[in-house]
């Protein structure tokens, strides 16, 4: 038995898909940032540092004495020069980053590094002239000047919070509005699909008539309603060719079970013909027991779905009470449950099942009863060859009789229908060593 999928909700699905979508656009809008802020933060600190460079080599002065000289107003905490042969002439490097400013102190070239990803340093060579005693000299150098990158970091990180919380909140209010939005559109499909499963269980005759269809849902109204309509119109069909039937089999059925009868009045009978007519007689009787409950399946099937609750031992005393066993022995094992169903509707459902079992059981049949989910499972076994699998469901079609056994073909088939009829039935199911049949009818 392949085991059912779990249903689906289709607003459950708009919503996560859309919530789903609303996180990854934030997700990419958030990393898009994220390097934009970056790339922004970069240029601003390599900016600062070109401007606090310039300041300082602005400020530079050059004497024949002294060399290259920077007004201390200009030497700021990060800032060190360093004369044409590398030596420190101003200013401090930092601590932490004094080999990195003794690397720089001679380099040729404007030079951008970052260490450890905690400072930015610049270094940029420049030369300025001087006067002294009235002769012009010249002097050569290098400022190297450094920046802190916490703040920016600091900044990144906050931007970083924030973009999260804005991404949860959007889409934590995307996914409310699509909650919102699709149980408002889905809600009318709802109460039509409830109002068609009831019209359809009890009063096939109802229709939405919304007229010509000019949005969605009047267009599932219309389909709905011509489903409805077909549906009413295959169980009128099958009704009046079930009716027909039962008529056309009534009337040779009561000849031949009043003639049994008024044999069996005679004197003079055997025991052996006696016994063969009593049999012909009981046979007849639980034939014509089966077309009167055909019949009012078939005019009054609504009404006999809200009908009387009986026992399922009562009903298993009167499958069992005329059947004729044979070799095989019936063992009946059931607990006391209610079943939801007419007495008579009952036995019809069950006695092919039954019968069946006992038409080709070697040695026993077994009879067991369980309670599940709102339903009762009548459970019938017998030992004998078996199904094969694929003729699982073709024992339920009309006509069909398989293994070679005697018979119509037409009582699993009326068993199946009596028991669906009641939101029930009849199935095989593998069982080791037995052929098993489950009969499934509403608890009482």
């Amino acid at each position: 038995m392949s085991r059912a999928r779990p249903l689906r909700s289709f607003r459950g699905q708009i919503v996560g898909l859309t919530a789903g979508s609303t996180a990854l656009a934030m997700v990419l809008l958030t990393v898009v940032v994220q390097v934009v802020l970056a790339r922004i933060t970069t240029n601003d600190v390599d900016r600062v540092l070109q401007d606090r460079a310039e300041a300082v080599i602005s400020s530079a002065t050059a004497s024949p004495a002294t060399g290259l000289v920077v007004p201390d107003g200009q030497l700021d905490a990060g800032v060190a020069v360093y004369d044409d042969r590398g030596a420190l002439v101003a200013g401090a490097p930092p601590d932490g980053l004094r080999t990195a400013f003794a690397d720089l102190a001679s380099t040729g070239t404007r030079t951008v590094r970052t260490y450890g990803g905690r400072a930015r340093v610049l270094a940029t060579p420049f030369a300025t002239g001087g006067a002294s005693s009235g002769a012009s000299s010249g002097a050569s150098g290098v400022v190297v000047v450094t920046e802190r990158l916490a703040p920016y970091e600091e900044a990144e990180r906050l931007a970083l919070v924030v973009s999260l919380l804005t991404g949860l909140l959007a889409t934590v209010a995307t996914a409310a509005v699509a909650a919102w939005a699709t149980r408002r559109a889905l809600a009318p499909v709802a109460v039509m699909a409830e109002t068609a499963t009831e019209w359809s269980e009890h009063d096939l005759s109802r229709r939405f008539d919304l007229g010509a269809p000019d949005n969605e849902l009047s267009a599932l109204a219309g389909t709905l309603d011509q489903l409805l309509e077909k549906v009413a119109s295959a169980i009128r069909s099958e009704q009046r060719l079930t009716a027909e039937l039962a008529h056309e089999l009534r009337t040779p059925l009561t000849t031949i079970q009043g003639l049994a009868d008024l044999i069996l009045l005679r004197d003079a009978l055997t025991p052996e013909a006696r016994g063969d007519l009593e049999e012909i007689a009981a046979a007849g009787r639980r034939m014509a027991a089966t077309i009167t409950a055909l019949l009012e399946l078939a005019r009054t099937e609504a009404q006999v779905r809200s009908a009387s609750h009986c026992s399922v031992r009562d009903v298993l005393d009167d499958v069992t009470r005329d059947l004729a066993t044979g070799s095989a022995a019936i063992v009946v094992d059931v607990p006391e449950l209610r079943l939801g169903v007419p007495h008579d509707h009952a036995v019809r459902a069950i006695s092919p099942v039954i019968e069946n079992a006992l038409r080709f059981a070697r040695t026993r049949v077994v009879i067991g009863a369980s309670s599940a989910s709102g339903a009762v499972e009548i459970l019938v076994d017998d030992d004998g060859p078996g199904v094969a699998g694929a003729d699982a469901e073709r024992v339920f079609e009309p006509g069909v009789t398989t293994g070679g056994g005697p018979g119509a073909g037409l009582g699993l088939a009326i068993a199946r229908r009596i028991a669906r009829t009641f939101g029930g039935d009849v199935r095989m199911a593998s069982s080791p060593g037995a052929t098993r049949f489950v009969v499934r009818l509403p608890r009482g």
